[in-house]
């Protein structure tokens, strides 16, 4: 959670808040002046009580029949979520996810730019990344201290995972973006959001499971 004035704000709704921020700017880019929360609510599958519930927290109100002020509320978000200013970030695993995470051209309308790649094979070391040379892991921790950088990135193989992340955190990192199917320990002030995509996968694969066999059960 996070706190805001004497708020609390759960997780699912810091979790909403990039999704509106996105559709927000779809309808500045539409010229739209005003937006409901049913459209906001569409765009993250919830009703639109709840929309009202999540800016609620963060002392945001519509006008009733008319909506929530487009640009007003869009400028509002990108300060609260941190998006005004660019926040730099290593990346360490430089294998296709992590390319292809480095090459993602999304990051810059959320403030976020990975500065360097790292990786401790040499046959990867010294390849170029969409401008930027893949550098030796040993070399992170001190180009995280010199440029004062606060996230980092993980997508290497399960067993290096720790280590890196411990590395990056003796260098000052804060905030971990952990793509490697690996539970990390580090201390209570650093942040860390995990990508589990096998167990995404694991998920989809069940549903896609439960609709053939519904498909073969009416069939019968």
């Amino acid at each position: 959670m996070k706190r805001t004035g004497t708020q609390t704000i759960p997780a699912p709704t810091l979790n909403r808040l990039p999704i509106y921020y996105r559709r927000l700017l779809d309808a500045i880019r539409e010229g739209v002046g005003y937006i409901s929360s049913a459209e906001l609510g569409r765009s993250a599958g919830v009703p639109p009580a709840q929309v009202r519930k999540d800016f609620s927290y963060l002392s945001q109100k519509g006008r009733p029949g008319v909506g929530y002020e487009v640009e007003a509320l869009a400028s509002y978000l990108e300060a609260f979520l941190g998006l005004v200013d660019t926040k730099e970030a290593v990346l360490a695993g430089a294998g296709n996810l992590g390319r292809a995470l480095a090459l993602y051209p999304g990051f810059p309308a959320y403030g976020l730019q990975i500065v360097a790649l790292f990786d401790d094979d040499a046959g990867k070391v010294g390849q170029e990344v969409g401008g930027r040379t893949i550098l030796p892991v040993e070399e992170m921790g001190d180009l995280v201290r010199r440029r004062g950088i606060r996230i980092g990135v993980i997508t290497t193989p399960a067993g290096a995972a720790q280590q890196v992340a411990e590395d990056m955190v003796e260098a000052g990192v804060r905030a971990i973006w952990n793509f490697a199917p690996e539970s990390l320990e580090v201390p209570e002030e650093v942040f860390v959001k995990n990508e589990d995509l096998a167990a995404e996968l694991a998920v989809l694969s069940h549903h896609v499971n439960r609709m053939s066999i519904s498909a073969e059960e009416e069939a019968t």
